[in-house]
């Protein structure tokens, strides 16, 4: 059945992504999107107008603004008997819980039904507020992770139990991606996660010989905060055995 609604929020987007500064583009999630969906209401980072809406109303369809550096919006329905939409910023999912602590939220807006106007209220006001949020979280992601040399990697511990470096070049870049590191373009730290730490312990042990092959040493370090690990499997720094500790993102 055609649906109006979702046509016009398509179209709205589609609009105010061509009006705001920079490159954006933009992409529907209609409501058999679940998944996505599910995901996109994770990454809502409001604590304000835009969590409010979405306690009384979940998520059923929404447009997700995309700029190239990894920046994104999500514009969703009102569901206050009013014209016009709401729109938040997203929270990048490449970034550990901890880097986001300390920084206010962007807190997302009211957007009259005019896209034109609307782009204008956003580079204005919450664009603004939005770079800023962005620009302190990947800066915190960064915190206590060493830049690495071309001939040496450092891989350092995160809180959440993942493992995050910055390859100095392609070479390691690769063999860190072909073994379950995860590439997050804007920073460019590259993170292994932590939920699986047999798979972990596999692909640490797995990149030793690798990055030695390209005449790359490797060496891992505890940021300041986090507990010794306790055990060691062969051929690579030693990796915690236990569970490890969750930190909260709130949002």
């Amino acid at each position: 059945m055609h649906d109006p609604t979702s046509e016009r929020l398509a179209s709205y987007a589609d609009v105010l992504a061509g009006e705001l500064p920079d490159t954006w583009t933009s992409a529907h999630l209609p409501a058999d999107s679940k998944d996505d969906l599910a995901d996109l209401a994770e990454r809502i980072w409001d604590l304000d107008l835009v969590a409010a809406a979405l306690a009384e109303h979940p998520l059923t369809e929404a447009a997700v603004l995309s700029r190239p550096d990894g920046a994104q919006f999500a514009v969703i329905d009102r569901h206050d008997g009013r014209d016009g939409f709401l729109i938040a910023a997203l929270a990048p999912p490449a970034l550990p819980d901890e880097a986001y602590r300390a920084v206010p939220e962007p807190n997302g807006i009211a957007l009259a039904d005019d896209p034109f106007l609307s782009a204008e209220q956003i580079a204005d006001d919450l664009l603004a507020r939005y770079d800023r949020a962005l620009a302190q979280a990947r800066h915190n992601a960064l915190a206590g992770i060493r830049p690495s040399e071309p001939d040496r990697l450092v891989l350092t511990w995160q809180l959440d139990g993942s493992i995050a470096t910055a390859p100095a070049d392609d070479r390691a870049g690769a063999v860190l991606t072909a073994h379950g590191f995860v590439q997050d373009p804007p920073s460019g730290l590259h993170r292994l996660s932590g939920d699986d730490t047999q798979a972990q312990a596999r692909a640490l042990r797995a990149i030793g010989p690798r990055l030695d092959a390209l005449g790359i040493d490797t060496a891992l370090q505890n940021p300041a905060g986090r507990n010794a690990p306790t055990a060691a499997p062969a051929s690579v720094p030693p990796i915690p055995a236990s569970s490890r500790t969750q930190a909260t993102r709130t949002r």
